[in-house]
């Protein structure tokens, strides 16, 4: 008997050999049909086929992602609509707008036409949505008011700043589109970045935007000075006199002599002026609390040099003689 080999996956070398002839002749038959059928044009299928909007972008800017594509129902010859398919060397149909702030939208019916003369010889069937959106805003140039961001600073304990702070240059121009621009409400954020503030401050501030809007706003100046003068308020407390006002003859107080106690903030440039002035615990009768039988403490005079003032005890009970 002849000695026959077999290969290492237990299959002789002529059976291989019909195998490799029956794959070659799928492989070939396979072909044939698909060739075949991709030259036949009776073909339809929905594409994505690209789009881009044109327009004065030196007046106008988009705030959001403009449409890439649009959906379209074509017909035509297998291989076409296979490159279609693919966005094989497919040119992006224009958009032309005139005037994008018109109206945020355009009708698919508005240029089904010159997508069809784009795209011949392939057939155009249908556009599948009615229409495409965009949102386009007119650029526009304005002046801010710089104002500091509340959250980007603080003072020491018990400074004040003296007046507004001072910015120069004045305003800060911006350029951008109208619906971004609309959010600064007129004002335009400083962020200092600075803490526990105690002495006065003059310094130069880069100028910023968030993130979310960097790529709308461009900012005409870089940096802007800050002038921040503050003073401080010292503690401090004073006895007040009694003085009672609009009591009967048979109403008196719980107490006979109170101790009342007025603590406040004082502006540091005050202080001598304060040395001077009398305090008086005004208690007015005609003012009491009927229900509790109670008489609060008002105190007089009250400058306006004077902060966090508070009074040691607020209230003061009445005692009525029978």
């Amino acid at each position: 008997m002849p000695d026959t080999k077999k290969s290492s996956s237990g299959i002789s070398p002529k059976k291989l050999s019909n195998l490799k002839v029956v794959v070659l002749c799928v492989a070939a038959a396979t072909t044939f049909w698909i060739l075949n059928a991709l030259n036949k044009d009776d073909y339809t299928t929905i594409v994505d086929y690209p789009i881009e909007f044109s327009f004065n972008q030196e007046k106008f800017m988009a705030v959001r992602p403009l449409p890439k594509s649009v959906e379209i129902e074509i017909s035509g010859n297998g291989w076409d609509l296979l490159r279609k398919y693919f966005n094989f060397n497919n040119n992006p149909y224009v958009i032309e707008l005139s005037n994008p702030t018109s109206r945020n939208f355009i009708l698919t019916a508005d240029i089904k036409r010159g997508i069809s003369e784009f795209i011949s010889p392939t057939q155009l069937v249908s556009l599948v949505r009615d229409s495409l959106e965009y949102e386009i805003d007119r650029i526009q140039t304005v002046k801010l008011q710089p104002e500091l961001d509340s959250l980007s600073y603080s003072l020491a304990k018990n400074y004040r700043l003296l007046e507004k702070p001072i910015f120069e240059p004045s305003q800060v121009t911006v350029v951008g589109p109208s619906s971004i621009i609309d959010l600064f409400e007129g004002k335009f954020p400083v962020q200092l970045k600075e803490n526990r503030l105690n002495k006065d401050l003059k310094k130069t501030v880069k100028l910023e935007v968030g993130e979310n809007i960097q790529q709308f706003i461009t900012i005409k100046d870089e940096v802007i000075q800050v002038k921040l003068d503050l003073v401080a308020f010292l503690e401090g407390n004073k006895r007040l006199k009694v003085k009672k006002i609009n009591f009967p003859r048979t109403v008196s107080l719980e107490e006979e002599d109170p101790l009342i106690m007025m603590y406040y903030l004082v502006d540091e440039r005050k202080t001598q002026e304060l040395k001077k002035m009398e305090f008086e615990a005004i208690l007015d009768y005609s003012k009491r609390n009927r229900q509790d039988s109670t008489i609060s403490v008002q105190i007089n005079p009250l400058p306006s040099f004077l902060d966090q003032v508070r009074v040691e005890p607020p209230q003061l009970r009445l005692k009525y003689e029978p």
